[in-house]
């Protein structure tokens, strides 16, 4: 039974965990004001929902190495799309 409860908290703190690591979305402001830097755009197509499109989008931020995505088009036509430009921390 302690086991059980062991490898459930863990499945549930590395869920937290992953989530605390994901690309958020930010605003045009905030990428001014804190002068981040872009390192590249990315795309995603045929979402159902805009939850899932966030999500695609977070993470494929997630993999070009940046915290934050900005979308700069988007469009729904039956199920949504959308392109976004990453960006990461000034050093």
């Amino acid at each position: 039974m302690n086991v059980a409860k062991l490898l459930v908290a863990g499945v549930m703190m590395g869920a937290v965990s992953f989530s605390a690591l994901a690309a958020k979305e930010v605003t045009k402001e905030v990428v001014e004001s804190q002068h981040l830097v872009k390192i590249g755009t990315v795309n995603t197509s045929d979402k159902d929902a805009p939850m899932d499109l966030h999500k695609s989008l977070s993470h494929k931020a997630d993999e070009m190495g940046g915290k934050y995505y900005l979308i700069i088009a988007g469009r729904e036509h039956g199920k949504f799309a959308a392109t976004a430009d990453v960006y990461k921390d000034a050093e």
